[in-house]
């Protein structure tokens, strides 16, 4: 108790000697008990928020740095599946005029060969109704000329010969 008790002659400027070395001792003590235990704890914590912000800005950058590769690389296969497409619609393109240069073609020889067709049946028609003309013409001849001359011309090889004859000037006539 006596350390508890101020001494009567104390200067109130100058602390008690007693209590510097207590305070001293205690200060030591703390010292000691903060740098082994309390500072290392808080240094591996330190280093471990330490590293953790780091990994996390170097994942960060990592992951940055491969979405601007995908990003490069969706860019190079969007510019090449345009170009498959411009060469798909060209190839298209150039198919459908070929298309439609072989229907145009075959139509075409469609055409001729109906064009054809019908030039051959008009001209077997044109023959078929020049020899009924000629045979009608030649008897209508016949029998006109056998009622101008008066006689019968009944002889046959006489009146094809007659009919053919006046048939050629005929034909003659109208090649003028």
């Amino acid at each position: 108790m006596y350390f508890l008790a101020e001494p009567a002659d104390h200067n109130p400027i100058l602390p008690i000697w007693e209590e510097i070395v207590v305070g001293g001792i205690a200060f030591i003590v703390l010292c000691f008990v903060l740098m082994k235990f309390v500072f290392p704890r808080m240094e591996q914590t330190f280093q471990a928020r330490v590293d953790a912000i780091e990994g996390g800005i170097k994942r960060a950058e990592a992951a940055q740095a491969e979405a601007n590769q995908l990003l490069e690389q969706y860019r190079a296969q969007l510019a090449e599946a345009r170009t498959d497409a411009a060469k798909i619609r060209d190839d298209a393109r150039a198919d459908a005029e070929g298309i439609r240069q072989d229907v145009l073609a075959k139509a075409r020889e469609e055409s001729d060969r109906i064009i054809a067709a019908g030039k051959e049946q008009l001209a077997a028609e044109r023959a078929t109704i020049v020899r009924e003309l000629r045979t009608e013409v030649g008897t209508i001849a016949v029998d006109l000329a056998s009622k101008i001359v008066g006689e019968s011309l009944a002889d046959e090889a006489r009146r094809k010969g007659t009919v053919d004859r006046f048939l050629s000037g005929l034909e003659s006539t109208g090649a003028r």
